[in-house]
């Protein structure tokens, strides 16, 4: 008995409850498919599968195997992948998944540059506010800002980030001045959309503090769109500070309450590449993550990378 096979049948019959349509997928005829699932209950002798003439239903230990097998296989194949993509130049698509400002501040400018020194790997970049479930979604990199929880997955920090108040020159004259957390309720705050109908942000000095809610003005679930209402002095705007550094560092923005660190969700984010945790990882995903890291690591890296994309993205605009 060829047993992975008859595993690799067995799993696509747990997903499918089907004979049929399992043989159809592997190209062999459900007569083979169902002497192959036997022999593996008979190796196992254990009774995974309950047939009839109308379904196919899994024995509590079926479920169990069915279960235990989708990692397995899952690991074998990308070994295999891995294995023989060792012996050929790196090649193949690269699904990468990012959060919305780092992807569209940072991300573009290095795909172009990469695809100059491997033009054989093609990059699939899809953005979203949130992270990606790796396995299911079939994702190679997921660039996330917080540290990833989930099992079977490894990271890489690439930098640690602050956010950063900010407003236009613009918008604070004549207004208020801002000494302390305090003042912001007597300004228009822009916030970024979060469930509930409650804002607030998070102000920490010598270890002490304190939580103020506000009522914003604007609210959206784009980093992007805040950046542009800050610009356009519309109010105060809380981001990350390497998404406003070039702002700051021209005139554009001025940054508030700079003797505070500021947050609307938790201290000590960052940017990490989340990946999964297999025995090899692939040649395409090994390189395309030193290449961004060579460009965005540490405490300055990630400051230019973001001001030489955002320069771009204005001429093209």
């Amino acid at each position: 008995m060829d047993r992975l096979r008859a595993m690799e049948l067995f799993l696509s019959i747990s997903q499918t409850q089907n004979f049929s349509e399992t043989a159809r997928q592997f190209g062999i005829s459900a007569t083979a498919v169902s002497r192959m699932v036997t022999e593996l209950e008979e190796d196992l002798n254990v009774k995974l599968l309950l047939r009839s003439t109308r379904q196919v239903v899994l024995t509590e230990s079926g479920q169990e195997y069915a279960q235990q097998l989708e990692g397995i296989l899952f690991q074998i194949n990308e070994l295999r992948t891995n294995i023989t993509a060792i012996s050929h130049a790196p090649q193949g698509l690269l699904r990468v998944h990012s959060r919305v400002m780092f992807g569209l501040g940072v991300l573009p400018q290095l795909i172009a540059d990469f695809r100059k020194l491997y033009p054989d790997i093609h990059i699939e970049l899809v953005l979203a506010e949130s992270q990606a479930d790796l396995r299911r979604s079939q994702i190679d990199i997921d660039f996330r800002i917080s540290p990833p929880v989930e099992a079977g997955v490894k990271r890489r920090m690439l930098f640690q980030s602050h956010r950063h108040l900010v407003a236009s020159p613009a918008y604070l004259s004549g207004k208020p001045p801002l000494s302390k957390p305090e003042d912001i309720l007597e300004h228009e705050c822009l916030a970024y959309y979060r469930p509930g109908d409650e804002y607030t942000w998070l102000f920490k000095q010598d270890e002490q503090q304190k939580t103020m809610a506000f009522k914003p003005r604007h609210v959206s679930n784009s980093g992007f769109a805040l950046l542009e209402l800050a610009r356009l002095g519309e109010g105060l705007a809380l981001l990350d500070d390497y998404t406003v550094h070039d702002d700051i560092l021209h005139g554009r923005l001025i940054r508030i309450l700079p003797e505070f660190r500021i947050t609307n969700t938790s201290f000590g984010q960052g940017m990490f590449a989340t990946i999964s945790d297999t025995p090899i990882v692939p040649a395409k995903i090994r390189l395309f993550l030193d290449f961004v890291a060579e460009h965005v690591a540490g405490p300055e890296l990630r400051f230019t990378a973001h001001a030489k994309s955002s320069r771009l993205l204005t001429k093209t605009s």
